[in-house]
């Protein structure tokens, strides 16, 4: 299992930046602009139980990615969290927790943490494990920007 983690410092107070999480085009405006993804099926809430279904595609072939929410907990005034894990889609398994923590009246910390297995074991590891890393890093840095530009009071460019 592979593990990949980031956090971002936002200026603003965990309730609205958790509040903004739980909007219900926010999961289309965490998707960067590049990547072939479309939501099919946004959630109603972040609440347990609750489905989200993307599309990819690659080339001529689309992959539906369905996951599941779990571990719903707002928290107030100190933020909240919530875990998306992968019912079916391209990993062989996806568990992702998604952390706001206040640490001030008007400033918390955005914490993403995914466990991840890619699928063929230690040939699809060697094989892709780079890439997939790779994409991962560039698509949360532009979810962090995203976020902590909308909840900043600045738009993206």
């Amino acid at each position: 299992m592979s593990v990949f983690f980031q956090t971002t410092q936002i200026e603003a107070a965990a309730a609205d930046v958790f509040r903004w999480h739980q909007s219900p085009d926010a999961l289309k405006k965490l998707i960067p602009p590049w990547e072939p993804v479309t939501v099919e099926q946004a959630p109603a809430s972040l609440a347990d139980g609750q489905i989200a279904i993307l599309i990819i595609r690659t080339g001529p072939f689309k992959l539906r990615w369905v996951a599941r929410h779990r571990d719903f907990i707002d928290r107030g005034d100190r933020g909240g969290e919530f875990t998306d894990e992968q019912v079916s889609g391209p990993f062989a398994s996806w568990c992702h927790r998604h952390v706001v923590e206040a640490n001030g009246p008007n400033r918390c910390m955005l914490e993403d943490r995914i466990e991840y297995t890619i699928r063929f074991g230690k040939t699809g590891n060697l094989l892709a494990g780079w890439y997939v890393r790779r994409k991962l890093k560039r698509m949360f840095d532009f979810r962090h920007s995203a976020t902590k530009l909308a909840l900043e009071g600045k738009t993206l460019p």
